[in-house]
């Protein structure tokens, strides 16, 4: 059994009922010693089980917002307090006050982050046939987009259980969102940083299929899903002016070198010379506003070509193949332009992927930096 002394757990908390108790008793069976519990801006006939919470037990300190800001801002006051009043502290837990966490699983997320030293996330298992309908296929398609859209594979893109050492904690302090978004922002920040993190298995436990959750349905994953996009629009942004760029530059070029160049030597200047122009801005653009990496600039120039190289090829080799595989005749020129139309698509997805998990992929931090 680890010691625990160096771990804070971070309970957020609106409105709540009986369950907050069950929660706090758990945690103090077994072995936390640190609470920090933070009220955020709930109703007046609520706020006894805050008080009577911190009354009761010295292990707890009590947080106040006076009126609700979000899930997001109650745990950025935490780790805000945790950094500036627990000096040595190894980091922190985050825990839901609705007594779907049980703490043995709290524990284990915490055990495995102190071996490690990587953020931890506590993952339930969505296959369960007890698991309400609609947690279920909400947390799937979840994980299929970021999958694909992110490049991160996630079995639980929701949980709250998270074990987070303090050096994340410092990263996390810094990402935008006050409600439930800011959760996901902080999984994307973990991308974007390079933070390693592992996944550990918890107990799939849901009171009253869910029912004393704030999360609102529309309205808050309009608010996931547009994090988790952001990248694919910003790419598709990208992607536009580049082309537009590199048009734009081919007629200018056509137009100025027309009166010393003729044929083919002048299609093949103007289009190298717009091509490599359009193809730094493109990739510069990728760099520093889709993908928003740390990573070295030599090397993912690099994979960038190494990979626009290939790309160009199977383009060509797989509209043709395609069309010698269905054996549509030049004269189908309608289905032949869908045809492109699709193998385009494809491969557009493709290159994008390529792009967020290999060209442009994020350095990691080294233990000597996630621990200092």
């Amino acid at each position: 059994m680890k010691d625990l002394s160096n771990i804070s757990v971070v309970l957020p908390s609106l409105d709540p009922d009986e369950k907050l108790v069950a929660v706090i008793d758990g945690l103090l069976e077994y072995g936390f010693t640190d609470i920090i519990l933070v009220n955020d801006g709930s109703k007046p006939e609520n706020l006894h089980y805050f008080t009577d919470a911190a009354a009761q037990h010295p292990e707890i300190h009590l947080l106040h917002h006076e009126v609700n800001r979000g899930k997001g801002a109650a745990l950025k006051t935490a780790f805000t307090w945790f950094l500036a009043n627990r000096p040595d502290g190894f980091g922190v837990v985050t825990v839901d006050g609705d007594n779907q966490h049980h703490p043995a699983d709290t524990r284990a997320c915490v055990e495995h982050m102190l071996e490690t030293g990587n953020v931890t996330l506590g993952c339930r298992d969505f296959n369960q046939a007890d698991v309400p309908a609609r947690s279920s296929f909400g947390n799937k398609t979840t994980s299929a987009v970021f999958k694909i859209f992110v490049g991160m594979t996630l079995s639980d893109t929701q949980t709250g259980l998270r074990a987070i050492p303090r050096s994340a904690l410092e990263i996390f302090c810094t990402v935008k969102g006050d409600r439930f978004e800011y959760e996901t922002n902080m999984l994307l920040a973990i991308k974007t940083n390079g933070i390693d993190f592992d996944e550990v298995k918890i107990r799939t436990v849901y009171i009253e299929e869910n029912a004393s959750s704030h999360f609102h349905p529309i309205r808050d994953s309009w608010r996931i899903y547009k994090l988790i996009l952001a990248h694919f629009f910003r790419y598709t942004a990208v992607s536009i002016l580049s082309a537009i760029l590199d048009n734009g530059l081919y007629a200018l070029l056509d137009a100025l070198l027309h009166t010393f160049l003729v044929g083919f030597a002048l299609t093949a200047v103007c289009t190298a010379g717009a091509r490599v122009v359009s193809s730094l801005f493109n990739f510069f653009m990728n760099k520093k506003v889709v993908f928003r990496t740390n990573a070295s600039t030599g090397k993912a120039m690099l994979r960038y070509y190494a990979l626009a190289i290939p790309q160009l090829a199977a383009q060509a080799l797989l509209t043709q193949g395609v069309y010698a595989l269905l054996s549509i005749p030049d004269t189908a020129t309608g289905l032949r332009t869908l045809i492109y139309a699709v193998v385009m698509t494809v491969l557009y997805i493709v290159s994008f992927m390529i792009q967020q998990r290999w060209v442009f992929a994020p350095q990691k931090h080294s233990k000597e930096e996630v621990h200092k």
